[in-house]
């Protein structure tokens, strides 16, 4: 386990798991634990040896977002801070998106603000039942960060968007999952198990076919339809070269579970 004050870092195998640790502070973002969660973030990026990532928190919040105890402490330079924590958790969502691993977000509570922003950044974003998620930027003064104006419009709508960031609705899991901002839910005993087991389906699974897929995904709205189906059939020629992809394509005639190196 790494050594970090405001987030437990540990890898076993081919899975790291991030756990924000601020459970007095909701899980708060304060300066520590961004340049934390980038540093972090950097290291599962440049990490070969990695095929999943679980991103969790501890007690009741995933995280209620920015710490605004902070931002009041940093007083006349308060700007400057928040600029700061936003730059940090901006450096850490990209290296999460750019990463070869799948990132598995798993919802455990009350995700607001910052804390949503970051949930909905997952590959794979699962729910606990009791998880509620909260934009709340306005209600602070505050606008958003950390990639939701990003993400959001293209999850769930810009209609939907504009609710969530200007009304500052509040959505059960359950509800979240039928406006499409997280993947499954299930009941809070069974979500970290839910969330290994799909880890550990990643692990058995080819890396660089799932680095592609990201690649792929990240692309498609810069790009036209010609633009994307070159980029389509240049990294699928190159998987069916790689060794993931003729073990694949070999134990897929043999009719054997494939065992990708």
């Amino acid at each position: 386990m790494s050594q970090y004050e405001n987030i437990r870092f540990e890898k076993a195998g081919s899975i790291a798991r991030v756990t924000l640790d601020r459970p007095k502070a909701a899980n708060g973002f304060n300066g520590p634990m961004m340049a934390e969660l980038a540093a972090i973030a950097q290291d599962c990026d440049a990490d070969a040896s990695l095929k999943a990532v679980i991103l969790t928190g501890t007690g009741r919040f995933f995280s209620a977002g920015g710490d605004l105890k902070g931002m009041a402490d940093a007083g006349d330079a308060r700007g400057a801070y928040v600029k700061r924590l936003a730059d940090n958790l901006h450096r850490a969502i990209c290296s999460f998106a750019r990463m070869d691993a799948p990132l598995i977000v798993a919802v455990n509570g009350v995700a607001a603000g910052g804390g949503f922003s970051l949930a909905i950044a997952g590959d794979l974003v699962i729910a606990a039942r009791s998880a509620a998620f909260t934009m709340a930027y306005t209600r602070a003064g505050l606008s958003p960060d950390g990639s939701s104006s990003y993400f959001l419009p293209r999850l769930v709508g810009l209609r939907r968007a504009q609710d969530l960031m200007l009304t500052n609705r509040s959505l059960t899991a359950d509800e979240a999952l039928a406006w499409g901002l997280v993947t499954e839910v299930v009941d809070d005993a069974a979500l970290m198990a839910r969330a290994e087991a799909l880890a550990a389906q990643f692990v058995a699974g080819a890396r660089g076919a799932n680095r592609n897929v990201k690649q792929l995904l990240n692309a498609t709205y810069g790009h036209s339809l010609e633009s994307q189906m070159e980029m389509e059939g240049r990294l699928v020629a190159a998987r069916a070269d790689s060794a993931e992809g003729r073990e694949g394509i070999d134990a897929f005639i043999a009719k054997r579970v494939p065992q990708f190196p």
